[in-house]
């Protein structure tokens, strides 16, 4: 009889792959040995120099195809020097797992491999099992789990729902899961004036002030007061900069950034006619050209609650004894690609340490979640 996968052991190997984005480092190579070894038929469905795996046991197109997502792509170390054990060491001492990844995600990988090769080796399900995951989720994300699912659709590939393995609990094990996340947008402006010298202003068409007052109204505006499952959108300004060092000289020109999380009583087309018009209104008043230029990173979207989330929430409950909150809160995940295709909600560790230097998981978390994932799977194809 095969002995249950470890997902700590898992989890380590994984680390010690140094797969910042965008390096693969042999993450997704382990992770195809390891599913084709199961029966799971595996491709690599690479775009872009972006690495990515998709896996699936059983029939495709099969009415019941449950799936996992998640990344093994993670961000850099920063300063080694300052890191307890080394970065991509996958240490454990103490009950401890230290390394890159070790809460975002390689660990919530691990987990729901392990849970999946588990159960089609002791108890193949009437279903299908589908596994998307990328190497470009701290990245840009365009070629991701996007590329994943235009692969999927090119080749009749989908998935019924679908569970991301993204750290969701802010303090204790099971507290939190993910139904839905706000949207994320940034604007950047430009304010095109005219150069001058500080000692003779009315022969210098000024940036800064033009600048000042539109970040003032931005800044300044409620944009609501939240919905039923999100809280109230934010508009933060993030940068103002002229460029300027010198004292005695007006700038030509001043630039700016503001990033906005919005909640479903906005999209992102709206709040791109309300940015531009702010501007427009701003340029008038100083006779000023002001360029805009936006970037919609993702709408926001909710996976009403219903039996996905109650699947879910029961797992949980029943391996942790807490019943978990059902949060839009936190950035962005690849589910907001996956929210097109099927229904989708994010359920993993305690993500307190991730992105810092020392990132770190008691092991026993990652065993646990396991668990989770397994109930999840039973549950869904009782």
């Amino acid at each position: 009889m095969t002995a249950p996968l470890d997902p700590i052991h898992l989890t380590q190997n994984l680390i010690r792959c140094n797969s910042v984005t965008p390096l693969e480092g042999g993450a997704l190579v382990l992770l195809d040995e390891v599913l084709t070894e199961a029966g799971f038929i595996c491709t690599r469905v690479d775009r872009g120099g972006v690495s990515n795996l998709y896996a699936r046991w059983g029939e495709r197109g099969h009415a019941r195809s449950f799936g996992f997502n998640g990344h093994t792509d993670v961000v850099p170390p920063g300063d080694e020097a300052a890191w307890r054990h080394g970065p991509f060491s996958g240490h454990l001492e103490d009950g401890v797992l230290w390394g890159r990844g070790a809460t975002d995600m390689k660990s919530g990988v691990a987990a729901y491999v392990a849970a999946v090769v588990d159960f089609v080796r002791e108890t193949p399900p009437d279903g299908a099992l589908i596994l998307a995951i990328t190497g470009d989720e701290e990245g840009d994300a365009t070629d991701g789990t996007t590329a994943l699912l235009d692969w999927m659709a090119e080749n009749g590939e989908a998935m019924s729902a679908c569970l991301v393995g993204e750290p969701t609990c802010p303090n204790e094990m099971g507290e939190m899961m993910k139904i839905g996340r706000r949207g994320s947008m940034t604007a950047w402006f430009s304010v095109m004036g005219k150069q001058g010298h500080s000692a003779y202003p009315h022969r210098a068409i000024n940036p800064l002030p033009a600048m000042a007052r539109l970040m003032d109204r931005l800044a300044s505006h409620t944009l609501d007061e939240g919905t039923e499952h999100f809280d109230a959108s934010t508009l933060a300004v993030v940068s103002i900069d002229t460029g300027n060092t010198a004292t005695n000289v007006i700038p030509a020109k001043c630039s700016s950034a503001v990033n906005i999380r919005f909640n479903d009583a906005h999209s992102g087309k709206s709040l791109t006619k309300w940015l531009k018009d702010e501007a427009d209104t701003v340029a008038a008043e100083f006779g000023v050209g002001i360029d805009t230029r936006i970037k919609i990173s993702g709408e926001s979207f909710l996976t009403p609650p219903g039996p996905l989330s109650d699947l879910v929430a029961n797992s949980v409950e029943a391996e942790t004894g807490r019943r978990p909150e059902l949060s839009t809160t936190g950035g962005t995940s690849d589910a907001r690609f996956i929210k097109d295709r099927c229904p989708v909600v994010e359920f993993g560790l305690v993500g307190k340490t991730m992105h810092q230097v020392n990132e770190q998981v008691p092991a026993e978390q990652i065993t646990q979640l396991k668990a989770i994932y397994a109930r999840i799977l039973r549950d869904y194809f009782a």
